[in-house]
């Protein structure tokens, strides 16, 4: 073999070694990604059921209903709502009216299944992600800020 020849198989196997790894660190970190959507947002696109991702909003009022450690309520962007089931002990600050964002999938019947739930945590806080949806629906009140 020549070395000219042999240079050109190091250069091939390299490239081959270098594209399964890039395949393999894209594979890794597709599995992490979450997206985020308000209610109205769900509503508008069709996320596959299984499908991790976060969904946020406020709590609606008179919606939250505990069996045990069974827990339902509505996260609303005050124009849609969805119902969310969560199994578990809820964080302190967790109550109705307040911003929310739950991470977990939709079953196949539209009620979204939490795994974690995120609550605020003072009077001034709002989620990034929820005081967006709340402007983009034209229900976010001026005197609201968001702490970072």
């Amino acid at each position: 073999m020549t070395p000219k020849r042999r240079r050109l198989w190091l250069l091939v196997g390299s490239l081959c070694v270098l594209g399964a790894a890039a395949t393999l660190v894209l594979s890794a970190l597709s599995d992490n990604i979450v997206f985020f959507y308000s209610p109205s947002q769900l509503a508008e696109k069709h996320v596959p059921p299984d499908r991790r991702f976060r969904i946020g909003g406020l709590v609606e009022n008179g919606s939250v209903q505990k069996h045990g450690t069974e827990v339902r309520f509505r996260v609303t962007d005050l124009r849609q709502s969805v119902e969310v089931v969560y199994r578990g002990i809820l964080p302190d600050l967790f109550r109705e009216g307040q911003g929310v964002i739950a991470e977990g999938s939709l079953d196949r019947d539209g009620i979204f299944t939490a795994r974690e739930v995120l609550a605020k945590h003072d009077e001034k806080y709002m989620p990034p992600e929820v005081a967006k949806a709340l402007k983009e629906s034209g229900r976010w009140q001026e005197g609201e800020e968001t702490v970072k």
